[in-house]
């Protein structure tokens, strides 16, 4: 018998009811379409996207803090709506992109990190206090920050601190909502580095979303690439990297900055803006601004198909000559 995935999202969908303005009525918006996704155990899975596109609704829709409109999501193939907030809390933990807003300004560092022991009622205060000062070792801060509060921590200092309690109660997974945005380049790369070494020392699998493709290329090992609310492709990083089929993916990688100082800014060929997600368009969402747009892409929708090797790819065109053609 085939072993579940760890964590596992069967077809979500999210529609919001919005205010058109006054005396004019709601207007439903889909923030979510038909999303299905795997994470396996000591995984990193990546998904990423323009801001807008539904990755952080997707993150609190999997950590049970809204429900789904359709759909279902399950850990080891049960659905979490078969267990208890507290249940589903001890397997699976967020890491939030503004780490000062999920700390208690009131409470040292100490005191945070051993909340979530405190709350599941795991040992007595001295094997709370011990497995503390392991985790402030295991993610590199000194102990005499034990009892400092977090606005005497950078932000980095802060984003330890906040992965140290996310990890306190050793779930199974963890969610990391933009978990670096927030943070210079240099900081950035000391949080990746950390969040691979805890990979390989505590076997926690990991969904990390982001808009960043070179956060992405570094530290996953599949990707899931989502544009209006939809997923356009997925697959192996290394491979999307290598030759990405769809154009959106392709406009993605293009982005990423380059250290080079004459560069310039890229060219990505793209039209238009980022659609309105109230009125969104006909057949494929990314046709209006794709440069290989056709008649056949504004008047109806593409399925996800097979791109072999482990890759999917929801485009009319993907196999007409690869999308960076």
């Amino acid at each position: 018998m085939k072993t579940p995935p760890l964590l596992s999202a069967t077809s979500i969908g999210k529609v919001y009811s919005v205010s058109r303005g006054f005396l004019r009525g709601r207007q439903d918006l889909h923030a979510l379409s038909d999303i299905s996704l795997t994470v396996g155990r000591g995984e990193i899975v990546g998904l990423v996207g323009e801001s807008g596109c539904g990755k952080s609704t997707l993150a609190r829709i999997l950590l049970g803090l809204e429900a789904p409109t359709t759909g279902t999501v399950a850990v080891d193939g049960v659905s979490i709506n078969e267990s208890s907030q507290r249940v589903r809390a001890r397997r699976i933990q967020p890491v939030f992109q503004d780490p000062y807003g999920s700390l208690n300004p009131s409470q040292s560092i100490a005191d945070s990190i051993e909340l979530p022991l405190a709350v599941h009622q795991i040992g007595g205060p001295e094997d709370r206090r011990k497995r503390v000062r392991a985790l402030v070792d295991m993610v590199g801060l000194p102990k005499r920050m034990m009892e400092a509060y977090p606005n005497e921590l950078s932000g980095g200092q802060r984003q330890r601190v906040a992965i140290a309690r996310a990890l306190a109660i050793e779930p199974e997974l963890l969610i990391c909502d933009e978990p670096t945005s927030a943070l210079d380049v240099s900081v950035q790369a000391q949080i990746l580095n950390l969040l691979l070494d805890l990979r390989d020392e505590t076997k926690v699998a990991m969904l990390f979303i982001s808009h960043d493709l070179a956060v992405i290329e570094h530290l996953t090992d599949r990707m899931i690439v989502m544009y209006l609310g939809r997923v356009v492709e997925t697959g192996p990083t290394a491979g999307i990297f290598a030759g990405p089929l769809h154009p959106y993916t392709r406009t993605l990688r293009e982005a990423v900055f380059t250290p080079d100082d004459e560069g310039g800014l890229p060219d990505l060929g793209l039209k238009g803006t980022f659609p309105n997600p109230l009125e969104p368009p006909t057949g494929c969402a990314f046709h209006p601004r794709c440069p290989r747009a056709t008649p056949l892409c504004a008047g109806e929708r593409p399925v996800s198909q097979d791109g072999g090797e482990g890759r999917t790819v929801a485009c009319h065109h993907a196999f007409g000559g690869r999308a960076e053609a």
